[in-house]
């Protein structure tokens, strides 16, 4: 069956000295220490050992081809967001990666989509790099689970972002970054294991009772890691509502399970009861193909736990690309 991934992550090979020309540290930057691998370093220290699928869409679209995938959606390693830095300095490095994912896209339209990165910190300029982005052949923007620490996507501040994307007819994929907690989750991979999916779940929540699905109900976002632990808590999260709804219900008096379905999750769970879960929870043609390619937590065969399922055709044809056409608001004839 035809497979679209909507979950991968590229980086260029080569990249500005950011430290050096904006005079502060924190900047991710690549050291090639041997052939076709390099670490991801912040300043003097290390972040994560990549390979050259990170960067060479020669060595990507062979592995593809090894595990059946007909089309990757790219965007930038979360760690490269950079809402941290000043504004301006954002601004400059999401450009640098959006030209570099456009310029991919542009040599190989038929195997690659291209989400944009933008500077969140600063929602007219971030509102600015989408429309680029737009404009340069991307389909929409990945970004992060939240932005500053008073600032999670339900905030006020970031609702312009939204109706620009709604607007724009853009895709937004949400991905958890700079996970809480994390000064508690030093040891076991922690912040990836638990902290990743909270994240998640801490971003839906957001969304629904901040009311940006009320208010922009056209607005396509999917979200990382089968939707994190939201679905999982529903129940929790609507007793809640139910219950004290002087404290959860003050910006939006909808029942957040009416939100299901109204936004996109990737396959990313690992286990086959959580999958079936999701479908019934969610419906098949809400739950997109997703890998984290090329990271080791992420699905080594991509679209091998949706193949696995007793699913009818129908069905396994919306998980592996039905949705992701959706979401992406293309038609799978552009690729033949």
């Amino acid at each position: 069956m035809f497979k679209i991934d909507i979950h991968n992550h590229i980086i260029p090979e080569h990249m500005p000295d950011w430290v050096k020309k904006f005079g502060y540290d924190g900047f991710i930057h690549l050291d090639h220490h041997k052939n076709c691998g390099a670490r991801m370093m912040v300043g003097t220290k290390f972040f994560r050992e990549v390979e050259s699928n990170c960067w060479d869409p020669t060595v990507r679209m062979k592995e593809c081809d090894h595990a059946g995938v007909h089309v990757q959606v790219l965007s930038t390693i979360p760690v490269m967001f950079s809402y941290w830095a000043k504004p301006k300095d954002c601004l400059e490095v999401s450009m640098f990666l959006n030209d570099h994912i456009a310029e991919v896209v542009s040599r190989y339209p038929k195997r690659f989509v291209g989400l944009g990165t933008i500077p969140m910190q600063d929602p007219e300029l971030a509102v600015g790099e989408l429309e680029r982005c737009m404009k340069i052949g991307l389909k929409g923007v990945q970004i992060g689970s939240h932005v500053v620490d008073d600032w999670n996507l339900g905030s006020p501040a970031l609702l312009p972002v939204f109706e620009a994307a709604s607007r724009l007819n853009a895709s937004v994929f949400v991905h958890p970054w700079d996970m809480a907690g994390q000064e508690r989750m030093q040891r076991y991979w922690l912040p990836w294991l638990l902290g990743m999916p909270t994240e998640t779940a801490l971003a839906i929540c957001s969304m629904i009772f901040g009311g940006v699905f009320e208010k922009l109900p056209k607005l396509r976002v999917a979200f990382a890691h089968g939707g994190g632990t939201f679905p999982s808590l529903i129940g929790r999260i609507e007793h809640g509502f139910a219950s004290r709804p002087d404290l959860v219900a003050i910006h939006n008096n909808e029942n957040p399970r009416s939100y299901v379905g109204k936004f996109f999750i990737d396959s990313l769970v690992h286990e086959p009861n959580v999958l079936d879960y999701l479908v019934k929870f969610m419906g098949a043609n809400r739950i997109a193909l997703g890998s984290d390619y090329p990271f080791p937590l992420g699905e080594q065969v991509p679209g091998s736990l949706i193949e696995s399922m007793p699913y009818d055709d129908k069905t396994k044809e919306l998980l592996l690309s039905g949705s992701a056409l959706e979401w992406l608001n293309m038609e799978k004839k552009f690729f033949q």
